[in-house]
């Protein structure tokens, strides 16, 4: 990758970066072609909606790493435009996203509780 371009079987895709250069932990998000929910690259290669279960790279290299894994031959089928944001480690919750716009995407609409991923977390009680 370089200035944001993956090239993909002679294809280019440019990735959006909402993730800062000295970003100590980083995660990445896209968008499922499916049904538009917002999800992150788990540690097996699958795509998951839970922040929690997003694996978190450490350093910029790790990062870029693991953003790599996220767009293999065929990623476009799945996501739509996967990129890393940046996450914090928190001592009482583990990471979170640190930017107000991953943190409304990890936790769903703020219009309404009963809607999306706060509904179903509601549900599951």
């Amino acid at each position: 990758m370089k200035n944001g371009i993956i090239g993909s079987n002679s294809e280019k895709f440019f990735m959006a970066q909402h993730s800062s250069k000295g970003a100590r932990f980083q995660a990445v998000t896209a968008n499922r072609l499916l049904d538009g929910e917002v999800v992150y690259l788990a540690a097996d290669n699958s795509w998951t909606e839970v922040f929690s279960k997003a694996e978190i790279a450490e350093g910029p290299e790790a990062g870029e790493a693991l953003l790599a894994r996220a767009v293999p031959d065929g990623f476009e089928k799945q996501v739509l435009e996967p990129y890393l944001f940046e996450a914090i480690e928190d001592e009482n919750t583990g990471f979170r996203p640190v930017s107000v716009r991953e943190i409304i995407r990890a936790k769903g609409p703020t219009v309404r509780l009963d809607l999306g991923k706060q509904a179903r977390r509601q549900a599951q009680g």
